[in-house]
């Protein structure tokens, strides 16, 4: 069974960084599409950012959060700086992959918290 495990969220001062890591593990034959989404209490769960043909930011990110990836891990990274407290939100792991042949089936993550506060 396909799996994705996420680390590297915690608390961080305004302004400061952080790093999420999220890794699919399993039957994984192709990744089509991995990323991160967010979901603050009371709102609803938002992308922040993701591969697909290229990578889509959420305009809230833009210039302050980057996503890579290794392709040979089945890892996707989100760096984040400059956090600012509305950043704070519980963070999941997203990924469309096929197990082979035509299926593509969307998995996410259990969730890493980040608060950004002072």
């Amino acid at each position: 069974q396909v799996q994705l495990v996420e680390s590297g969220g915690g608390l961080v001062q305004p302004g400061g960084s952080l790093r999420l890591s999220c890794a699919a593990s399993g039957p994984i034959f192709s990744i089509k599409s991995m990323g991160w989404y967010r979901q603050a209490p009371g709102k609803q769960r938002e992308l922040v950012a993701r591969f697909t043909s290229g990578v889509n930011y959420a305009d809230s990110v833009k210039g302050r959060f980057t996503l890579s990836r290794d392709n040979a891990k089945n890892t996707v990274y989100l760096q984040m700086n400059t956090l600012k407290p509305e950043d704070t939100a519980v963070y999941y792991c997203y990924a469309q992959i096929s197990s082979g042949g035509t299926y593509v089936r969307e998995y996410w993550g259990q969730g890493t918290q980040v608060t950004v506060s002072s």
